[in-house]
């Protein structure tokens, strides 16, 4: 659990990690439109580098509530580029995708990691990523994006995400591929209301009966506008407060916007969890 393979990486997860979000989308729910083209994109994804990525998670279809699907060439057209140009510069890339075209034709490129919100469920995705060095994130989604906010419901929303982590788990070991190129992600904001929300996060550490890594990613999201009252361009101290409060119930990747302001974060409660546990307490 503490070793990530991705592709011809090894990333260590003895502390946590910061994956840095890179949109090439017009819309999506934040930051749609402000990365217009793959030089934009990859000069972003160099200064999230910069400020303390250890992965850059490229994504050219937004998922977020009501999203509209984007045609395979055009989101090929999107990503394939940026993709290219970070690995070569020797960047971990993650491709941030439910297309299983889109994941084999990242891969060629250079990503060492897919992202994918539908947790491998498009026929033939597990097989995709199977035939790859590629490590891979199971994300849990209640629903699709165009209709995952009308009414999600759940009886016990934690043991529901951590049954259906647990199946794609097993169905990813079953297709070949190594525990330790696996991740696993609660899916904050689909498919779950701010409540639902709030559980799992009060509970993330219960994920970790999975025995695997475990990605955080609540950066801008409804739910800590709903909190805060703030606009989702205002979100980021809110972020700040709820990653670390997943990364103190065990989460080791986080995934955000706002690189730097997430790494100082970090630099505190590692400073004082590491002279906590020398002290003994």
């Amino acid at each position: 659990m503490s070793i990530l393979h991705a592709g011809p990486h090894r990333i260590s997860l003895a502390e946590p990690v910061l994956m840095g979000i890179v949109n090439v989308t017009p819309d999506s729910f934040s930051d749609g439109g402000c990365l217009a083209g793959p030089r934009a994109a990859i000069d972003h994804a160099l200064r999230l580098h910069d400020a303390g990525a250890a992965i850059l998670d490229v994504g050219g279809e937004s998922t977020r509530p009501g999203a509209a699907p984007v045609p395979l060439d055009e989101e090929l057209q999107r990503v394939l580029p940026v993709v290219d140009a970070l690995a070569q510069r020797g960047h971990v890339v993650s491709i941030d995708t439910r297309k299983p075209e889109v994941m084999r034709a990242a891969v060629a490129a250079g990503a060492a990691m897919v992202n994918d919100v539908a947790a491998l469920q498009a026929p033939g995705a597990l097989e995709t990523v199977a035939a790859s060095p590629a490590a891979v994130c199971l994300m849990h989604m209640q629903g699709a994006p165009q209709t995952m906010q009308q009414a999600p419901h759940y009886a016990d929303v934690v043991e529901e995400v951590k049954t259906f982590l647990a199946a794609r788990v097993a169905a990813a070991a079953q297709a070949g591929i190594d525990r330790a190129r696996l991740v696993v992600d609660p899916g904050f904001g689909f498919g779950k209301t701010l409540e639902h929300n709030l559980e799992l996060l009060r509970k993330l550490d219960g994920l970790l009966a999975l025995g695997l890594p475990i990605l955080a990613g609540m950066s801008r999201k409804a739910m800590l506008g709903a909190l805060t009252g703030r606009p989702v361009g205002e979100r980021e101290f809110a972020g700040v407060a709820a990653h670390l409060m997943a990364v103190a119930r065990g989460a080791r990747i986080v995934r955000v916007h706002n690189v730097a302001a997430m790494r100082d974060a970090l630099a505190i409660w590692k400073a004082v969890e590491g002279r906590s546990r020398q002290d003994g307490s």
